[in-house]
């Protein structure tokens, strides 16, 4: 599970809205924690700023349920719902269901692929009404189901 993912979906939370380029970095460190940055830009034309966050894997979990915490003292949970076999795309929800993330190794998917994992978030009982995708690539500004950038 260690290394880059691409955030493809998410739905619309205050901490992320108008994030473009947005992926996570996770890697385990000596203490067997694993630790997360989170890349993102607030526009096409800002500079890439990052979030760094650490996490703990609940043991009796099969390493799906997470600790997450950001800037050091804010706890939240987080459970990895499904991952596919080849790593290639994760779907993770939050306690509630009221957010959700689509990740992927790479920035891109098929709006085919991207409807699929979506009906799957939505049977783990996530309310996908507001799932939006993540720009990528400026080109995809304005195409449906896109999030608009940047909030400045």
């Amino acid at each position: 599970y260690m290394g880059r993912w691409y955030v493809i979906g998410r739905v619309a939370n205050p901490v992320e809205r108008g994030h473009v380029a947005s992926h996570h970095d996770y890697r385990i460190d000596g203490d067997g924690k694993v630790q997360i940055r989170y890349h993102f830009r607030e526009s096409f034309d800002s500079p890439e700023e990052s979030l760094d966050l650490r996490a703990s894997v609940d043991a009796d979990s099969g390493n799906r349920r997470w600790r997450t915490w950001f800037y050091k003292v804010v706890p939240t949970r987080t459970e990895v719902l499904e991952v596919s076999p080849d790593y290639r795309w994760a779907l993770i929800g939050y306690p509630g269901r009221d957010m959700a993330w689509i990740l992927a190794r790479e920035p891109d998917m098929s709006q085919n692929d991207y409807f699929q994992l979506s009906d799957r978030l939505a049977e783990h009982g996530v309310n996908t009404d507001r799932m939006r995708r993540v720009l990528h690539d400026p080109e995809q500004r304005g195409r449906l189901g896109f999030e608009s950038p940047g909030r400045r």
